[in-house]
C-alpha cells in the first residue's frame, strides 16, 4: 500500500540565494534515484526555510516490481563444444547467474544464435531500500559552495544539525557525517519552545504529513516558501495602505526575503523628509541594496518617507525593533545625504581626471584609458550604423571634455545632425565612467551610471547625453533590460566590446564556470542591443577597431585575439537562438557562412526555418550536400564553367537556369528577402536532379572533369554566402 515520505534536512541558516536551486535540485536528484529504483510515487512537493530543506513525497509504493529479464550469455558455438559439451565460458556464465543449464534457451539473432535465460527478479520492500537513496540524495553536490565541518568526509551549504526522516509514519535510518535521522523536527530558533534545563530548542515529534505541517506552525515556522511569500505580500500592502501609499514591487527582493525568514513578520519604519530632497536612486538604493527594505510610494508615484521591513521573529516590543531598524537606516541616509551634497560640487566633466588613478585592469591600464578606447569605438560605431559622423583626423577621445563638444552648446535643431549626434555619442562615453570617482558611488557600488546621469543632469550635460550615461550599463543582468536611446545602445555596445577585446587580449578568457569579467554576459548584452536596435553592424570590422585601439596593451597575435573572439560571440548567438526556438541545424548552416551581421543572419536562420516546410527541401539538400562532399578542399574562386565543354544536356540545361537565378538571388540577398532567395533556389530542383543522374562528374577526361566541378562550384555559390545548407537535416 502506497504511503507518503518526509525527508527533511536541518541546517544552521543558509545564504537565501541558495535555496531555490538547492530545493529544485533536491527534488531532482531524489526522483532520479526513486525511478532508477523502480519505486513509484505520486508527487514530489518541495519545502524549505533558512534552516531546512525538505521533500514530501505522496503516495510512494511499498515495494518494487517483480521484474522478467533476458540475461545474454555467450554465443551458441561458444558455449558448447563439438561434443555438445557446456564449455568453461558457458559454465562460468551460469555459476555467475546462479541458474541452472537447463534453464537456457538459445535465441537468434541477426548476428548469430546466442545463449540466454528468462531472469526474475522480485521487488524488494521500500522500508528497506529507502535508507541507501535517501543518503545518495543527501550526499549530491547540489550547491554552487559547499563547506565541511569538523574531521568527517562530508559535505553541505552549512553544518548539518538535524535529518528527519519518515516513511508511513514510521523512523527511516539515515546517516550523514556525525548525525543520524530521528522522528523529530524543530522549530524557530527563537520563537519555538525551549528545554528550561538546556535552553535548546526541544524537539517536535513528527507522526506524518499533516503533524510536519500543523505541528512547525505551531513553533512558528511556516514551511512553504510560497506560503510564505502570500503572507509577506499580504502584510507589505496592508502596512502601505495605512499610510495612504502603495508599495513598490520588487520580484527580486520578494523573493530572497521569503527564504530569509520562517516566521515572517511585517514592519514598518519611517525616516526624515529631509533625506527625500536627494534623489530617489540614493534613498530606494540604501534601503534595498544594504537593509533589504521595500518602499512606498504616494498616489503621484513619489517616494514617501517610509520603508517596510520582513523580520524573521516577533518580539516582545516591536517598537523596539523599529526603532533599531529606523536607527540604521537613518545613518545609511546620512552618509548617502553627505556624500551626494559633496559631489554636486564639483561637474562630472572635472572627475574624469581622476579615472586616472582608477584601475580598470593591471594589463589594461587605468579606467581613463579604457575611456578613451571606447568613446573612439564609440563614434567609430556611430558612423558605421549610419547615427552620426567619424572622427575627423587628428580628432581623439579627450577632446570630448572640451566645452567645445559639449553637445548642450548647441542648438540641435539648427546644427548637423550627423555632427551633433556625433557629440553626443563622444561626450556621452567619455563621461561615461566618470560617476566611479564620485563619494556616492564608491558607497553605494550599485548606483554606478545612475549617478552618472543625475549628476551629468546637475552639470548641464544635454539630455541625450545623460540618458546615454545611465543606459550604457544595460544590459545589467541576463535578460534585462536594454538601452531604450540610440547612443545609450552605441555607447554600451563600445564599452563591452572595449572589455572583451582587452581582455581576450592579454589572456582572460572565460574557462568553464570561471568568467570573472562577466565576458558571456557582456557578449550577450551586444548581440541583444543589435538585434533590438535592427543595427547593421559587422561584428568582424568592430573586432578589429576594438583591437586595434588596445594597440600595444596586447600580448597575444592579433589574428588570434580576432578568430577567439569570433568564436566567443559565435557560441553565445548559437545558444541565445536555440533558446528561441529554432532548430540548430538551421542556425548552424547560416553561421557557416559570412554571419557577422548578426541582424542579417538571424533573419536568414528565420527563413531557413520557412524553407525547410518547402516541398523541394529535402531532394535539394541531398543534392547540395553531394555537392558540398566533391568540392571538399576545392577552391574554383573565379572560374567559370566552359560551354564548349558540356557533353550532356543536363550539364548544359543546369548551367543555363543557374546563369538565369543566379542575379535574381543576388538581387533578393541584397534586399534581405531570403525567402525569395530560396524560393528561387527551389526552380532547379529538376535540374540537379536530372544532373546527377545522367552526368559522370568525375569524368575520365581531366578538362571535363574540372569543367563539371566548376559547374557545381557556381552552383554551390548560388547559396553558400547565404547558408551552407548542406547542413540541414531534413
Amino acid at each position: 500500500m502506497p504511503k507518503d515520505l518526509i525527508f527533511e534536512i536541518g541546517t544552521e541558516e543558509i545564504p537565501a540565494g541558495f535555496i531555490p536551486k538547492a530545493l529544485n535540485s533536491l527534488e531532482a536528484i531524489l526522483k532520479k534515484n526513486l525511478e532508477a529504483s523502480r519505486i513509484g510515487f505520486d508527487e514530489v512537493r518541495t519545502l524549505g526555510t533558512p534552516r531546512r530543506l525538505s521533500l514530501i513525497i505522496k503516495n510512494l509504493s511499498d515495494k518494487q516490481p517483480d521484474i522478467s529479464t533476458e540475461v545474454k550469455g555467450p554465443q551458441l558455438k561458444a558455449a558448447f563444444d563439438a561434443n555438445g559439451n557446456p564449455t568453461n565460458a558457458l559454465l562460468g556464465f551460469v555459476k555467475s547467474q546462479g541458474v541452472d543449464i537447463k534453464n537456457l534457451k538459445t535465441v537468434k539473432t541477426e548476428k548469430g544464435e546466442w545463449v540466454y535465460f528468462d531472469k526474475f527478479v522480485k521487488g524488494g520492500e521500500t522500508s528497506a531500500i529507502l535508507p541507501e537513496i535517501l543518503k545518495n540524495t543527501i550526499s549530491q553536490d547540489f550547491f554552487s559552495k559547499s563547506m565541511r565541518w569538523n574531521v568527517y568526509d562530508v559535505s553541505f551549504a552549512r553544518p548539518v544539525h538535524w535529518i528527519l526522516a519518515l516513511y508511513g509514519g514510521k523512523p527511516v535510518d539515515v546517516s550523514y557525517g556525525p548525525v543520524k535521522s530521528a522522528p523529530y523536527t524543530y522549530g524557530h530558533r527563537f520563537l519555538a519552545e525551549k528545554d528550561p534545563a538546556t535552553s535548546r530548542l526541544k524537539p517536535i515529534e513528527v507522526t506524518g504529513v499533516e503533524s510536519y505541517i500543523e505541528n512547525l506552525r505551531a513553533a512558528y515556522v511556516i514551511p512553504d516558501p510560497e506560503e510564505r511569500k502570500k503572507i509577506i505580500i499580504k502584510g507589505l500592502e496592508a502596512s502601505a495602505r495605512e499610510v495612504g501609499g502603495t508599495l513598490v514591487p520588487d520580484d527580486n527582493l520578494l523573493e530572497e526575503v521569503t527564504y530569509l525568514v520562517e516566521y515572517p513578520v511585517v514592519l514598518r519604519g519611517s525616516f526624515s523628509e529631509e533625506f527625500l530632497k536627494i534623489p530617489r536612486d540614493v534613498v530606494t538604493n540604501a534601503m534595498r541594496e544594504h537593509q533589504r527594505y521595500f518602499t512606498i510610494i504616494d498616489s503621484k508615484g513619489g517616494l514617501m518617507p517610509y520603508f517596510l521591513t520582513v523580520a524573521n521573529t516577533l518580539a516582545k516590543d516591536m517598537d523596539v525593533v523599529r526603532k533599531g531598524n529606523e536607527r540604521v537606516l537613518r545613518a545609511r541616509l546620512n552618509d548617502a545625504k553627505f556624500y551626494y551634497e559633496l559631489d554636486v560640487k564639483k561637474k562630472l566633466v572635472d572627475r574624469v581626471e581622476n579615472l586616472k588613478g582608477v584601475v580598470f585592469q593591471a594589463k589594461l591600464g587605468t579606467s581613463y584609458e579604457k575611456v578613451e578606447r571606447f568613446t573612439e569605438l564609440a563614434v567609430y560605431i556611430g558612423s558605421k550604423v549610419g547615427f552620426s559622423k567619424p572622427l575627423e583626423e587628428g580628432e581623439k577621445a579627450s577632446d570630448f571634455l572640451s566645452d567645445s563638444f559639449n553637445p548642450a552648446a548647441f542648438d540641435s535643431k539648427n546644427t548637423d545632425p550627423g555632427l551633433y549626434s556625433k557629440f553626443v555619442v563622444g561626450r556621452a562615453a567619455i563621461l561615461a565612467k566618470a560617476d566611479l570617482t564620485s563619494g556616492v558611488v564608491g558607497e553605494f557600488p550599485k548606483l554606478q551610471g545612475i549617478m552618472g546621469s543625475v549628476y551629468a543632469k546637475k552639470s548641464g550635460e544635454a539630455d541625450e547625453v545623460a540618458v546615454a550615461i545611465y543606459e550604457h550599463y544595460l544590459p545589467n543582468v541576463s535578460g534585462g533590460a536594454l538601452p531604450a536611446s540610440l547612443p545609450g545602445a552605441i555607447v554600451s555596445i563600445a564599452d563591452k566590446t572595449d572589455t572583451i577585446a582587452g581582455c581576450f587580449s592579454v589572456g582572460l578568457i572565460p574557462t568553464g564556470a570561471q568568467d570573472p569579467y562577466a565576458l558571456r554576459r557582456q557578449a550577450l548584452g551586444i548581440i541583444a542591443t543589435i538585434l533590438d536596435k535592427s543595427l547593421s553592424l559587422r561584428l568582424n570590422e568592430l573586432v578589429d577597431e576594438a583591437i586595434r585601439l588596445v594597440g600595444k596593451k596586447a600580448t597575444r597575435d592579433k589574428a588570434e585575439i580576432k578568430s577567439n573572439i569570433l568564436e566567443f560571440f559565435k557560441e553565445r548567438l548559437k545558444n541565445q537562438l536555440l533558446t528561441q526556438g529554432l532548430s540548430f541545424d538551421s542556425i548552424d548552416a547560416v553561421l557557416s557562412a559570412p554571419w557577422f551581421d548578426i541582424v542579417d543572419a538571424v533573419n536568414r536562420v528565420k527563413a531557413l526555418e520557412g524553407f525547410k516546410k518547402h516541398p523541394a527541401c529535402p531532394s535539394l539538400v541531398t543534392a547540395f550536400k553531394r555537392v558540398s562532399n566533391i568540392l571538399k578542399g576545392a577552391d574554383f574562386e573565379g572560374k567559370r564553367p566552359q560551354e564548349a565543354l558540356f557533353k550532356e544536356a543536363e550539364e548544359a540545361a543546369l548551367y543555363k537556369v543557374s546563369s538565369e537565378i543566379a542575379p535574381l538571388i543576388e538581387g533578393y540577398w541584397a534586399k534581405g528577402d531570403y525567402e525569395k532567395v530560396f524560393e528561387t533556389l527551389a526552380s532547379i530542383k529538376d535540374k540537379i536532379d536530372a544532373f546527377f543522374d545522367k552526368v559522370m562528374v568525375m569524368a575520365e577526361d581531366a578538362d571535363i572533369r574540372q569543367n563539371r566541378l566548376i559547374l557545381l562550384d557556381s552552383i554551390r555559390s548560388l547559396y553558400f554566402k547565404i547558408a551552407d545548407l548542406s547542413k540541414l537535416v531534413v
